[in-house]
């Protein structure tokens, strides 16, 4: 509900949204079965290959529009930092990669050359005058550097092992998701999803949303927001109960981190919260899991562990593009050993 003034009175909450209704009320983006297509050429290809894992990562933030005709939208705190590195890792690793990305966030290896983090054009030399090639010229400095990113960025193209898709807003993510969800079910197991993406906790239903311009007049601008639905709980224990999940947790509060992981375990059921305090999070992560009581399953009277990863771990390691030391990495590292286990049941 859009309103203006407020000077007196409450609204009436809304009731919130389930899942169900989410998806019966909340239009699909309209191109969406043409921007699945190439998810389900990409799993079907990888899947006739023995063994072969693939991993969906989500990352950026998402737009939450406040006009149908938007020019107005509230945004997330996320440039895809973790998202981005993280798939590098990946790919690495062997995985085939389904970055599902917002629009103009950081994308694997052109991260290392955006925005206004080391500009591209800087690296880039003129000839000198009267030359009679018109070679564009790297220092040896920048080269080293440069070399590894783009052998492994053309090692992904070649082998076609990094499939990018984008989305804007949090309804375009939600309504991917699920599609996502769909298409790789068929891996089973082999199937991972690394949910690094900040996804707003509210929303403002189609309904409800003004057709146009919010017009600037006297007053206050009052916005009653609906909660956006878990989509996390039906993700792991109806659309994909065998694939690996990890979601993220970040907060600002130390002391709310590891017990919002755990919570966050015993709700939605998954197997891994990456935990991130919002000024530690370059630098130290911790992952927490539940463990099963011996001969069990995992279930709600479980214990938790807790794998806390610094980039101290990094010191003495030479880091696989040869750069500066990234806690991605490290994670990366961990998870890979997890679902090798899960893997084998």
């Amino acid at each position: 509900m859009i309103s203006r003034p407020s000077n007196s009175g409450t609204a009436t909450p809304h009731e919130g949204f389930s899942t169900e209704q989410y998806f019966e009320t909340q239009p699909p983006p309209p191109d969406l079965d043409a921007r699945i297509q190439p998810a389900r050429d990409f799993v079907e290809r990888w899947n006739r290959v023995e063994g072969k894992k693939v991993v969906v990562v989500t990352s950026g933030g998402t737009t939450v529009p406040l006009e149908a005709n938007t020019v107005r939208f509230l945004d997330n705190f996320s440039a895809g930092t973790r998202g981005s590195t993280s798939a590098e890792y990946l790919l690495s690793a062997g995985y085939a990669v389904i970055f599902l990305h917002r629009q103009h966030s950081l994308k694997p290896f052109s991260r290392h050359y955006s925005h206004s983090l080391n500009p591209f054009l800087d690296l880039l030399h003129l000839p000198e005058p009267g030359a009679s090639r018109q070679d564009i010229s790297v220092t040896n400095q920048d080269a080293n550097h440069l070399l590894p990113v783009l052998k492994a960025y053309k090692e992904a193209q070649t082998a076609g092992t990094l499939l990018q898709m984008d989305f804007n807003t949090v309804n375009d993510y939600l309504w991917i998701l699920r599609e996502m969800a769909r298409v790789m079910g068929v891996l089973g197991r082999r199937g991972m999803f690394y949910l690094a993406a900040a996804v707003s906790d509210f929303f403002l239903p189609l309904d409800r949303m003004a057709e146009h311009k919010i017009q600037s007049v006297k007053g206050n601008l009052v916005l009653e927001m609906d909660q956006v639905p878990k989509v996390l709980r039906p993700l792991v224990q109806e659309w994909l109960p065998e694939a690996y999940i990890v979601s993220f947790k970040l907060e600002t509060e130390q002391a709310l981190l590891i017990p919002k992981a755990q919570k966050a375990l015993t709700r939605y059921g998954h197997q891994a919260v990456v935990a991130n305090d919002l000024h530690k999070r370059k630098h130290e992560v911790c992952l927490v899991e539940k463990t099963p009581r011996s001969g069990q399953e995992a279930d709600s009277t479980s214990e938790f562990t807790e794998t806390w990863l610094k980039l101290e771990q990094l010191a003495n390691r030479k880091t696989s593009s040869g750069s500066t030391p990234e806690i991605e990495e490290l994670i990366i590292d961990e998870l890979l050993k997890r679902h090798e286990v899960w893997l084998k049941g």
